[in-house]
């Protein structure tokens, strides 16, 4: 074969070997975003609660946060103050943090603003059945919850999430955009009329964040979001049953503080026990925490006895 044909054949065999490179880079490419298609197609495993509400949009979620971590900061000072902060070396409080940190990680996909909360749990020395999550990730369980109820890890784990979630969800900032948008009209409405200036609106919303009652829309999607965080935490989900019947038989006679704010019902019991199929696999899967704890010598008396005293 003399030299021009050899320099076209070798032209030709390269022009066909990068042709085929081509090719095969371009099926590579095509069956990636075909791939990452269907992935995005598939429906999210775990619960579905929809999105956030477009309330919350109203109000500054670093101003909230902000206040919460004040409110909770003068709390903690209080608690000091009374001697019923427990410090860092209290078993139960160890347990907490222990269960906190296996949730945390899982919030992120809820809640972006969650990787830089400055994540805090805290054991308060009080008979109350009582715990909360303030905006910003601020955790404050009440030594009666634990302690009467007998929780164990799987049901302070709901406990937990459940807070978490309303946090997560921002169901304060929600309520309180509600509020500021009410305010907003009655202000308008009064300076309208000449009866006031609106530069009032909205003022100290920080202060109510102890206090909030949430819907019954917030408490089911706090139910099912925490249901799902402990579940991918290694928790068992069945256990948002059983705390619930407990807080149902403490409920007996004087209701305490946590159902104030937490109203419990069969229906609730019912839509829990409905989604447990879909957090179930989760729990299968997730490694199981390395350490277990125990609930706090149970007090003389019977836990609902002490929920009523």
């Amino acid at each position: 074969m003399d030299e021009p044909t050899l320099s076209k054949y070798m032209a030709c065999g390269c022009g066909v070997a990068h042709g085929r490179r081509l090719f095969s880079a371009g099926l590579l490419a095509a069956g990636a975003t075909l791939a990452g298609l269907a992935r995005a197609q598939q429906p999210r495993e775990g619960v579905d609660v929809g999105d956030t509400s477009k309330f919350a949009q109203l109000v500054s979620a670093e101003q909230i946060e902000q206040a919460a971590a004040q409110q909770y900061r003068q709390m903690l000072q209080q608690a000091a103050q009374q001697r019923a902060l427990a410090p860092d070396s209290n078993p139960q409080l160890i347990r907490l943090r222990f269960i906190a940190q296996r949730l945390i990680p899982f919030t992120y996909a809820w809640n972006p603003r969650a990787r830089q909360w400055k994540w805090e749990v805290n054991l308060i020395g009080s008979k109350q059945i009582n715990a909360f999550c303030m905006p910003g990730g601020k955790i404050a369980f009440f030594y009666g919850i634990l302690e009467l109820l007998q929780l164990n890890d799987d049901e302070v784990a709901m406990i937990m999430g459940h807070e978490m979630s309303h946090a997560l969800r921002e169901h304060a900032r929600e309520r309180m955009g509600k509020q500021t948008l009410t305010q907003l009209g009655i202000g308008l409405g009064a300076a309208i009329l000449g009866l006031g200036d609106t530069g009032r609106m909205a003022a100290n919303l920080g202060g109510q964040l102890l206090t909030l009652k949430y819907s019954r829309d917030d408490e089911t999607e706090a139910d099912l979001v925490g249901l799902e965080l402990a579940a991918r935490a290694g928790y068992d989900p069945h256990a948002g049953t059983t705390l619930w019947q407990k807080m149902e038989e403490a409920s007996r006679g004087a209701p305490p503080q946590f159902l104030s704010t937490h109203p419990s019902s069969p229906t609730r019991l019912h839509t829990i026990e409905l989604n447990l199929p879909k957090v179930l696999p989760l729990y299968e899967r997730a490694p199981k925490p390395a350490r277990r704890f125990g609930p706090p010598a149970a007090p003389a008396s019977a836990a609902t006895a002490g929920a009523r005293g």
